[in-house]
């Protein structure tokens, strides 16, 4: 079952053997659908909230509604769902629209009373996945169960976390599994909210090939206009289906207003997505220029907090009288990075070339700061 990698890959090196068996997701006895859609709002606010979103999820022929009930927040204070009382609009939703439902489970006590709401999909968040207790504990719950869970990556890129929380599941009796993608977090600021690291993904379906694979873009993007891109991509790359945040208004939101869209604009971006159902040739060409893609979203984020730097550099220098240019500082910079660019096997021109761009830039940046300062003497 294993995919063969380079044994000098660093996947190879975080990813253990994997002897897992995992059957293909099934809904409702049967084989899910592709792409298999889950919609619905970060939260579930008020029972006419809830109820319109649904309906008109409904309208467009959507299957699944997922709304969060509990909502871990990373500072106390804000809005942390509305608990047991969204649990009956769930239920109300199922009876009125026949939709299935989903929500997240994050202790054995939402695994309960979900089951007796009689919720139908329960997912891992990023937080609980991250925590072997936590999922030890759900998976402890849900034995005897036939539940359908979903498996968020964790916070953190670590694929072996990941892999863990759906063995736990595995060994509780619970096959009916998926992972949903929804990025890594990063604290520094870039295009995405959360980092894709399409590699790790694409490693996760390479070594367990019937694991079926859902894509958030609403989490890895935060952003309304990047949910069609990224989605595309994961359907591009193979994804089984996409997990979408969608709120009948998304301006008065309680929770993660940024990231979601309607369910007109929904049905809008589904129609638009190319859905690839052979495979040809240059799937390989496709999945390389990915990847290069990544590393160039990277790249710009690198710059971009270099730059910031520089600026502050630059301030720095202000303040105690410096001037921009420091000579021996950079010789000694370039002569470092070119060593370092030959063990690499990377062309010492070429990297001469990229560093004097670099540093002209984050020059014309400080003197920017220079000219700001004396302006404000003057």
């Amino acid at each position: 079952m294993s995919a063969k990698v380079p044994k000098n890959s660093y996947i190879s090196e975080i990813f253990h053997e994997s002897k897992m068996i995992i059957n293909n997701l099934t809904i409702k006895g049967k084989p899910a659908a592709k792409p298999l859609i889950l919609a619905g709002p970060c939260s579930a606010e008020t029972r006419e909230q809830t109820i319109e979103t649904a309906k008109e999820l409904a309208s467009f022929g959507i299957e699944i509604f997922r709304a969060g009930i509990w909502k871990p927040r990373t500072k106390p204070g804000g809005f942390e769902g509305v608990g047991k009382a969204g649990l009956e609009w769930l239920r109300e939703v199922r009876e009125v629209t026949g939709m299935m439902t989903a929500t997240e489970v994050a202790n054995s006590k939402h695994v309960e009373m979900a089951l007796n709401s009689g919720v139908d999909i329960l997912w891992l968040g990023a937080r609980t996945t991250a925590n072997p207790f936590a999922v030890q504990e759900i998976s402890d719950a849900l034995s005897g169960t036939d539940i359908t869970v979903l498996v968020k990556n964790p916070v953190n890129p670590d694929p072996e976390l990941w892999l863990g929380a759906v063995e736990r599941l595995l060994n509780s009796g619970i096959t009916n599994i998926a992972a949903v993608h929804r990025g890594f977090s990063t604290y520094e600021r870039g295009l995405f909210r959360n980092l894709p690291q399409w590699h790790i993904p694409i490693e996760l379906k390479r070594r367990v090939p019937s694991l079926t694979v859902l894509c958030d873009p609403s989490h890895i993007g935060g952003r309304p206009e990047l949910i069609y891109p990224i989605s595309q991509q994961a359907m591009d790359m193979g994804f089984d289906g996409l997990m979408v945040e969608t709120h009948i208004n998304p301006s008065v939101a309680l929770s993660d207003k940024d990231q979601q869209i309607t369910p007109l604009a929904l049905n809008s971006i589904l129609k638009a997505l190319i859905i690839r159902t052979s495979i040809d040739s240059s799937e390989r060409l496709g999945e390389l220029r990915r990847e290069m893609d990544e590393i160039d979203e990277r790249l710009l984020d690198l710059i971009s907090k270099r730059m910031e730097i520089s600026r502050e550099i630059g301030r720095f220098k202000v303040e105690h009288n410096m001037p921009v240019l420091q000579p021996v500082r950079y010789d000694y910079l370039v002569s470092r990075r070119v060593a370092q660019a030959r063990e690499l096997m990377v062309n010492e021109d070429f990297i001469r070339v990229v560093l004097e761009a670099i540093h002209e830039e984050s020059v014309r940046q400080q003197l920017e700061v220079f000219g700001k300062e004396e302006k404000v003497k003057e």
